[in-house]
């Protein structure tokens, strides 16, 4: 049997916070994990949150067929 890490142990208890969450919770965890995410996209890449926003979902759609709204809004 496998002995649990501290890794092992940290997930469990992270997951077991979360559980404990309403769902407005987690919705507004999930809403300040992308921020934070995009913010830490936009200081990597040098850029600011809006260009960032742009640029993530550029690199989203490409492979994808063009869209005239989503192009107008990337503009």
């Amino acid at each position: 049997m496998r002995r649990k890490s501290v890794a092992d142990e940290l997930e469990r208890a992270e997951r077991e916070r979360i559980a404990r969450l309403s769902p407005a919770e987690r919705v507004e965890l999930a809403l300040a994990l992308g921020e934070r995410s995009i913010a830490d996209y936009a200081a990597a890449h040098r850029l600011d949150c809006d260009t960032a926003r742009k640029q993530i979902e550029r690199e989203r759609q490409a492979g994808r067929r063009p869209s005239a709204c989503i192009e107008a809004l990337l503009e």
